[in-house]
């Protein structure tokens, strides 16, 4: 009896865990469709988000575009994954796309229904500074490099593309590796006070020209004294190009 007893007592305690077994296993099923449910909602999202932010990036004209998607489901997962794709459609909120967007996902098969945010965080080819680059400097392809960078952290602007950049000057010394953005660039001066330029002249298709001297720094279309160094006569001259100033005649 005693025997019979102890086999009682390990059968009632096996029968136990079995039903343990049973009931976790079922809360560990249940977890794990909320879970695939929710992956489901993210990347019905993905689409519709990539069109948004491709269409924005051609319209800014933007090069090399990358992103990461931050998704927050509002309440609970769906307790299980819906039959078909579900249906998405973007709430009226932010027209920028760079803004946190809420989308409507809804499953007519499992009739529920749920809110996504998903906010983009863009990552972009950027100009910036690969030595350093002293104020009034003509700035050179040379002087420059493309480094991926948040766009976040270009709040005051920034140039996508190496050649947006060269031929402008410096404001101000720029440090290696710092973001190039437009409040740092000026045109920059083709002609600089004491410099040797060439005056050019144009008067009933009969052209002519004179080595001079700049008295005054020069951007181009800008209108600089110049001294004429045959006949030492100041003149008005426009800049043209780098050493290059035409005569405006009077």
């Amino acid at each position: 009896m005693g025997n019979l007893a102890s086999l009682f007592r390990v059968s009632r305690r096996a029968r136990g865990s079995a039903v343990s077994a049973l009931l976790l296993g079922g809360v560990l099923l249940s977890a794990e469709a909320a879970e695939t449910a929710q992956q489901q909602l993210e990347d019905a999202v993905a689409a519709p988000m990539r069109d948004l932010l491709e269409s924005h990036a051609r319209t800014q004209g933007w090069q090399g575009m990358e992103y990461h998607l931050q998704q927050q489901l509002l309440g609970n997962a769906p307790a299980a994954p819906c039959p078909q794709a579900p249906s998405v459609e973007r709430v009226a909120g932010d027209p920028d796309p760079l803004q946190r967007q809420r989308f409507q996902l809804r499953c007519a098969q499992a009739g529920w229904q749920a809110t996504l945010l998903s906010q983009a965080q863009v990552y972009l080819p950027m100009v910036v500074a690969l030595r350093v680059v002293e104020r009034d400097q003509t700035i050179a392809a040379a002087d420059l490099r493309l480094e991926r960078t948040d766009l976040g952290k270009a709040r005051r602007g920034f140039f996508n593309s190496i050649e947006q950049v060269v031929g402008q000057s410096a404001k101000r010394r720029l440090r290696a590796g710092q973001l190039i953005n437009p409040s740092l660039l000026d045109v920059a001066l083709l002609v600089r006070r004491g410099d040797k330029v060439k005056i050019v002249a144009s008067q009933d298709g009969i052209q002519a020209s004179a080595n001079g001297e700049a008295l005054a720094d020069g951007k181009q279309g800008e209108v600089i004294r110049v001294r004429n160094l045959s006949s030492e006569k100041v003149i008005d001259a426009q800049v043209l190009e780098s050493g290059v100033v035409s005569s405006i005649l009077r």
